[in-house]
């Protein structure tokens, strides 16, 4: 069995929306999963996971959000290494160009971006609430 976070920050609850959607999949698809807002989780939390999924709206010019979610994944960012990650959520502005640089970021770390990044256009429509169930289906995989 799979031992999954799912880690977000959310202020407008939409990502959070996805989050959830994303841990109640996973969980109905037999995983062991822990949902944490950012401000709970940690680089030292990694290692007792076999996957996580990262989500953060866009801010701001097209970037996470900078308070919270910023020093943590920057943090987790170092000590992922090989571990597969997914990253999804929310904006409201321009094109949702924040998800492409953050996955450029993540590929040009090393990081194991292991699935496709989910993005929605604010709060999220059923396509993106369907995915975020695959996403939570392969998860638990």
């Amino acid at each position: 069995m799979s031992k999954i976070a799912v880690v977000y920050w959310s202020s407008t609850g939409n990502t959070e929306k996805m989050a959830k959607t994303i841990t109640e999949s996973a969980k109905n698809s037999g995983a062991d999963v822990d949902e944490f807002f950012v401000d709970e989780f940690n680089a030292d939390l990694v290692s007792n996971y076999d996957k996580i999924a990262f989500g953060c709206p866009a801010m701001g010019n097209d970037e996470l959000e900078e308070t919270s979610f910023e020093p943590v994944f920057t943090e987790c960012e170092k000590v992922l290494g090989k571990k597969p990650i997914a990253i999804f959520g929310s904006y409201e502005w321009y094109e949702g160009g924040w998800i492409e640089n953050w996955e450029d970021r993540c590929r040009a770390s090393g990081l194991n971006l292991a699935f496709d990044p989910i993005k929605a256009y604010d709060y999220p429509d059923d396509e993106a609430l369907e995915n975020c169930k695959k996403l939570g289906e392969e998860l638990a995989k």
